[in-house]
């Protein structure tokens, strides 16, 4: 074996920690206001989805007026989504929101989180080397099965009335249309020709760099619960 061959060569954790701590403050704040629910939620839904359409404006400085009017809804749509889900309720399950969400972001994040490691570790074959070249099959692969770990382990809380089997199937299908979400932010930026939509987050760039697998899988959720059958 090539003694200078390792896969967890440092540079390829390079910002990491960085990585690690914005995460954790994103978190603490998105937590805080999601289990408070009501304005304060729906308040703070509203300021990303400003900071989102500054962030957008930047990337399509250089289009034309019907780029800014796409980024109106490629902002509004996902949070107006997500405000709805947090505000679910039904006989019997009064919060039923708040544990929509959290089933969502776990499945969400678990993808990120998988990717993440699984395509550090082991590489391999591009999926699409030209929009993003640091993403590969094997984090996808890795990326839909933590998704569906997650989903599965979250079938003990979830509001729908179903089992593990359908929670850990619709984390694989959330894990795939959060990467489809991702890869349609890369193009983005490789069509501004920059590297982070912004500066917001230390390590991760902008708001958009951060949520990009919600934009896409927000919408297909909420349209989900609405056609689930629950008496809403």
């Amino acid at each position: 074996m090539d003694p200078h061959h390792n896969n967890f060569e440092p540079s390829k954790w390079e910002g990491l920690q960085v990585r690690i701590i914005s995460s954790a403050v994103l978190l603490a704040a998105t937590i805080g206001v999601w289990w408070q629910g009501g304005w304060l939620f729906a308040l703070f839904v509203i300021l990303a989805a400003q900071m989102m359409v500054k962030e957008w404006n930047g990337l399509t400085e250089n289009d034309g007026p019907a780029w800014r009017m796409a980024g109106l809804f490629y902002a509004a749509i996902p949070c107006a989504s997500l405000i709805w889900l947090r505000g679910v309720r039904f006989d019997g399950h009064p919060d039923a929101g708040l544990w929509l969400v959290l089933y969502l972001l776990l499945c969400v994040w678990a993808t990120d989180i998988g990717a993440y490691f699984t395509g550090r570790k082991f590489g391999g074959p591009k999926m699409a080397p030209a929009i993003s070249p640091g993403k590969t099959w094997a984090g996808l692969g890795g990326g839909m099965m933590t998704a569906a770990i997650g989903g599965g382990a979250a079938a003990g809380f979830t509001a729908f009335p179903v089992g593990l089997i359908w929670c850990a199937l619709t984390g694989l299908l959330l894990a795939l249309v959060s990467q489809a979400g991702d890869l349609f932010e890369s193009w983005m930026k490789r069509h501004a020709g920059v590297k982070d939509s912004g500066t917001l987050i230390p390590g991760h760039g902008g708001l958009l760099d951060r949520v990009d697998g919600l934009t896409f899988t927000l919408p297909l959720f909420a349209v989900m619960v609405h056609l689930s059958g629950l008496p809403l």
